[in-house]
């Protein structure tokens, strides 16, 4: 484990003391939860960019025509 010293404005420290606490954990688990969920945003963003170069208009117009032109069920209408 290791330790990070990180310099936040007082009134956003204190934003996150007050949520950590209503969650029932500590400062250091809400600040670590809340770099992981950034870091999955940012590396699923980067996986979604790499697989759409990939991809092919072309193929992916061939899997629409397999489609039946058919009107939906009405319980899934919008």
């Amino acid at each position: 484990m290791s330790t990070l010293s990180l310099r936040i404005p007082n009134s956003l420290h204190e934003q996150i003391r007050q949520l950590a606490k209503r969650e029932g954990i500590s400062i250091n688990q809400f600040v670590a939860s809340a770099a992981a969920e950034k870091m999955a945003a940012l590396l699923t963003e980067e996986y979604i960019e790499t697989r759409a170069r990939r991809a092919s208009l072309k193929k992916f117009q061939k899997v629409l025509k397999k489609i039946p032109d058919v009107e939906p069920e009405d319980y899934d209408r919008i």
